[in-house]
């Protein structure tokens, strides 16, 4: 690359410049749940209803009588990109972590309901029939599909393993999974009805940049004069740290389940950053003043990048997988909760009466509710 052709590494480097612009997305998001929602009646000719609070959400809930069923479609996005440059890199094969990856994008999803994941499918799409032939690096992906499944407790039931030469690029896989799960007893259902002020925000911690993101992450090596081999810290690469999997939370909701604490809401922290607190449709204001660490791969990548706070927190994780809305009075009780299934976690704010908005006073940014669209 000539200097003149190199990008100026001085320069914001935004998510809509690495090619993600939610303003085009999210509007066929909100066209599809409206001409969607005019399909629930159709559940009436089996004797069931779906739960219209789910529309929306993060997975949607039918109403099978004694109890609720919820499912949940998620694709990994580009984050197998990076799994194969580090192949060819380093001869290591990350398939096992991406597997994970590609498991907890739709659980992580599911749970948000209040339900306990059952089963999960797989639709692996390769662009030829060789990618299947390197069978290491497919071992690895079967060998972390069933590993994460297991974390779980879900059962693996299928899948799909189409070859499309011509959609997908040719020595590349895109991943997906779907999962379908139980809110037994009904009371678990965690849509958002009881969410009021004085409720306590938890966030468990993340693991990285988790699989969303990526699409800046990978934009950003061309900054690198290393690339993916640049040192995030020491014996740390860019690219191991951007690859570590995903955390599975639903050990921790179930967790909570039993130690008889049930979460108001919960909101999985992905797409759009921590706008994602913003998910939930009432008009109430959420109040930040205690902020988990920042993994050092999303504190390089906000460096590096040139990002503001504002951005990297309207973007990234920045620390916070997942966030959990519960009563006050069950804060603390949660966070142990939390680390005795091995995930830190943090009372890092609380619910109040307001505008709907989101206020993280350690850096003084604040976020409306024209900032998050997905209804």
């Amino acid at each position: 690359m000539t200097d003149a052709a190199r990008p100026d590494p001085n320069s914001t480097l935004s998510y809509e410049q690495s090619g993600v612009v939610y303003d085009l997305i999210d509007p066929l998001k909100v066209a599809a749940q409206r001409a969607a929602a005019a399909t629930a009646g159709h559940l009436a000719a089996h004797g069931f209803a779906e739960v219209a609070a789910s529309r929306g959400e993060s997975a949607y809930v039918v109403d099978v009588g004694p109890f609720h069923l919820a499912s949940i479609v998620e694709c990994l996005g580009s984050k197998a990109l990076v799994a194969d440059e580090m192949q060819r890199l380093t001869g290591r094969s990350h398939y096992d972590a991406i597997a994970q990856d590609t498991i907890a994008m739709a659980i992580n999803d599911l749970i948000t309901v209040g339900a306990t994941p059952l089963v999960v499918q797989a639709y692996w799409a390769a662009g030829g029939s060789d990618w299947f032939g390197d069978s290491a690096r497919a071992q690895a992906l079967v060998a972390g599909w069933k590993r994460a499944c297991d974390h779980c407790g879900v059962a693996w039931g299928g899948g799909e393993t189409p070859a499309l030469a011509g959609i997908v690029a040719d020595g590349r896989i895109d991943l997906a999974a779907s999962c379908t799960g139980i809110v037994s007893p009904k009371s678990r259902l965690s849509l958002g009805d009881r969410l009021a002020p004085g409720d306590a925000i938890v966030l468990l911690a993340s693991s990285g940049i988790h699989a969303n993101g990526l699409s800046l992450a990978r934009k950003l090596v061309e900054r690198l004069p290393a690339g993916y081999l640049t040192e995030v810290a020491p014996g740390l690469t860019y690219g191991d740290a951007l690859l570590a999997p995903t955390v599975l939370y639903s050990p921790v909701t179930e967790a909570l389940f039993r130690a008889g604490i049930v979460p108001r809401y919960c909101a999985n922290i992905t797409g759009h950053g921590w706008r994602k607190l913003l998910r939930h449709p009432a008009a109430l204001t959420y109040r930040i003043d205690a902020l988990p660490a920042v993994p050092p791969v999303l504190a390089f990548i906000q460096q590096h990048a040139r990002q503001d706070d504002r951005e990297a927190y309207g973007t990234l994780n920045m620390g916070a997988g997942f966030a959990l809305f519960v009563a006050a009075e069950d804060a603390a009780r949660t966070v142990e909760v939390a680390r005795a299934q091995g995930v830190e976690a943090l009372v890092a704010g609380r619910v109040e009466a307001g505008p709907k908005r989101l206020l993280i006073e350690p850096l003084g940014i604040e976020f409306g509710s024209d900032e998050l669209q997905l209804r």
